[in-house]
């Protein structure tokens, strides 16, 4: 019998292999087209305000992105610079910009580094001095910078182009690009500190995500610790002049004037918090405005003290950039009790329709939807039905009787699982997964959160999450990446008068809720060999026809080859869990890191096909950046630690290009 089990395992091993090396034949001759642009932007954190993450180098093709080879390394000095607790408490997320000739990053403590885009030699570095006090469950990180250029100034004036780095203490500094120095003129001596009012600990409010500059204004977000209390600070988006650091505006994303009880029942206008815009933020610079992705209002997972829709949690809203009226809003979900906040960057591209140029925008979800908007308005590009969604909350609870769902594209990911759904690697891990999910609420997307316990799936890490989609603006095409695994969420009463006591745990994942009946505890829906019991891939790539809704095709992301115990040498294609972005190139190659496995990865845009990959040294959580400089295309990506993914660590910033 053990033989024969030999037998079938080498057999299947061959097979795989003998696939493995038809998929992956030897490399073409490498050809490097000639002309295009020897120099090319990527302005902001996505590329520019819009959000595309696309480039017009078009020097790497998918007949050559096999030949790609490292260019140059260089090492931000992190893992020798700080204390174990602050590595263990810190996530590597950034992707650089080019400004003033210069590849500017920032590390998760937020310091900022000026590199040579050709060479990686460093050209400066300012250290912000971050608190070195935050502790979990919150987390050193830096998604990103910002800059802005002032036109009213001469070329080599000093502080023409300006770098803004907003901190996770709660600083906003404005450093000229080419120096390093901070510029005087901006609050006190470079700096403004963000006031969140009062907070519950160091670490509740900070700043993560790279501020948007538009028509003169730093406007900045917050990011507010999810589940700590319902009283939570306030998300409000903030304004600031960006040569003076004066404020200029702010907007509640909680209204607190008018509306109906459907909006806001009672008070709870008054007494609840966040609902902050934790993301990035697009903008539309022709017409003075920006596009804010919301989340939920506190707390996530019990919404009985904040009744009714709860506008404009949830939502994609539309301020004009320089007063902060409020232009449009579009709610996307209605009374979020399931942690789906509006998690990522939109992007702006026109769609032709019928011979008619729209200004769109687009906007994916944690729960699977890709809404495509007018942005002048908010009317959808494809009908949004109100559908009937599944009633029965705890005592107490408000729920909606319908949410929202587009028509087109179809969702990106499954939206529901049941008993007969389980999967497993053998018969008795799925029997097991089997059981599990019967033992739980279970009816598909928007299922009340309960004391017995409620599969979300997708779970509240998406879907899509923060690394947003990229365009090909010739054909029109939206790509985006996506997580496919499910998670468990259980209410638990508290005992006493139901106020609580705020105590956190970074070792269990239980979030007190204070203010509520309940505590919420939350845990991954695993087999007891600790692989997902839904079906995979558990990530994948899509592609999306924007201008008829088709999707056109769907690819899995990541392998499960770095589980094993010993190397395998074919891959085990079942898609991972993933966190960054996708960016696209004129010529034709889709990059794109984010995945558990470790890898940067290309794709040819037109077919989904997997073209190439290397091994970084570290986590690949974050979004790659591409340009053209001096002639020669590089692909530049951050590699680092993730605390969500507990991937490796590193502090080293990465090229490649094609051989001279």
């Amino acid at each position: 019998m053990a033989r024969r089990l030999l037998l079938v395992i080498a057999t299947v091993a061959i097979a795989a292999g003998v696939l493995w090396w038809r998929a992956n034949p030897a490399l073409p001759p490498l050809v490097i087209p000639q002309g295009g642009p020897a120099n090319t932007e990527w302005a902001q954190w996505g590329a520019n305000n819009a959000g595309t993450r696309y480039t017009a180098a078009a020097q790497i093709t998918p007949g050559n992105v096999g030949h790609l080879k490292v260019a140059w390394r260089y090492s931000t000095g992190e893992l020798t610079r700080r204390q174990p607790a602050q590595l263990v408490n810190s996530t590597n997320e950034t992707t650089p910009i080019l400004a003033a000739g210069n590849l500017i990053t920032c590390t998760p403590f937020s310091r900022v580094i000026a590199l040579n885009p050709a060479t990686g030699r460093e050209v400066w570095v300012y250290d912000s001095k971050v608190d070195p006090d935050l502790a979990l469950p919150d987390q050193y990180a830096c998604r990103g910078l910002s800059q802005w250029q002032d036109n009213a100034l001469p070329d080599t004036a000093a502080c023409q182009t300006r770098i803004v780095l907003a901190s996770v203490d709660l600083q906003l500094v404005v450093l000229d690009a080419r120096t390093g120095k901070p510029c005087p003129d901006f609050g006190s001596g470079g700096v403004v500190r963000v006031d969140p009012g009062p907070v519950h600990h160091k670490g509740e409010v900070k700043l993560a995500a790279p501020a948007t500059v538009v028509s003169d204004r730093i406007i900045v977000g917050s990011s507010v610790l999810d589940n700590v209390r319902a009283s939570a600070p306030r998300g409000i988006i903030r304004a600031f002049d960006i040569r003076t650091g004066a404020p200029a505006w702010t907007f509640d994303p909680i209204p607190q004037e008018g509306g109906a009880d459907k909006d806001w029942g009672g008070d709870s206008r008054h007494t609840t918090g966040a609902a902050n815009m934790w993301s990035v933020m697009a903008a539309d610079e022709e017409r003075g405005l920006v596009f804010l992705p919301t989340s939920s209002a506190s707390p996530d997972y019990y919404g009985g003290l904040r009744p009714g829709d709860n506008r404009h949690a949830n939502s994609i809203v539309a301020l004009d950039a320089r007063s902060g009226r409020l232009v449009w809003a579009r709610q996307l979900i209605h009374h979020d009790i399931w942690d789906y906040d509006t998690p990522a960057q939109p992007t702006l591209m026109d769609i032709v329709r019928n011979g008619k140029s729209i200004p769109a925008l687009v906007q994916p979800t944690k729960q699977g939807f890709v809404f495509i908007l007018d942005r002048r308005t908010g009317a959808p590009l494809f009908p949004i039905d109100e559908m009937a969604v599944p009633q029965g909350g705890v005592p107490g609870e408000w729920l909606s009787p319908t949410q929202p769902r587009p028509r087109l594209p179809a969702p990106i990911v499954p939206q529901k699982v049941t008993p007969d759904d389980a999967w497993g690697f053998t018969f008795w891990d799925k029997a097991q997964c089997r059981n599990l999910i019967a033992q739980y609420r279970s009816e598909g997307l928007f299922t009340p959160i309960t004391e017995r316990g409620t599969i979300t799936y997708p779970a509240a890490s998406g879907g899509a999450n923060w690394g947003a989609g990229a365009i090909d603006p010739a054909r029109q095409i939206y790509f985006i990446n996506s997580s496919r695994i499910a998670s468990v969420i259980k209410l638990r009463k508290r005992e006493g008068s139901g106020s609580g006591t705020v105590q956190l745990s970074a070792h269990e994942d239980v979030s007190p809720m204070a203010g509520t009946p309940y505590e919420v505890k939350r845990e991954w829906l695993l087999s007891p060999m600790g692989a997902p019991c839904t079906k995979p891939p558990w990530g994948g790539l899509t592609a999306i026809d924007l201008a008829t809704g088709k999707t056109l095709w769907d690819v899995p992301l990541g392998t499960i080859n770095h589980e094993f115990p010993v190397p395998l040498w074919f891959d085990v294609g079942l898609g991972t869990p993933n966190i960054g972005g996708p960016i696209t190139t004129a010529g034709g190659v889709l990059f794109i890191a984010a995945t558990m496995d470790g890898f940067l990865r290309a794709f040819e845009m037109k077919s989904g096909k997997e073209l190439w990959r290397d091994k970084l040294p570290g986590g690949s959580q974050t979004t790659p950046m591409s340009y053209m400089a001096g002639g020669r295309q590089y692909v530049v990506v951050a590699s680092g630690q993730h605390m969500w993914f507990q991937t490796g660590r590193s502090d080293e910033i990465i090229a490649y290009a094609l051989p001279r």
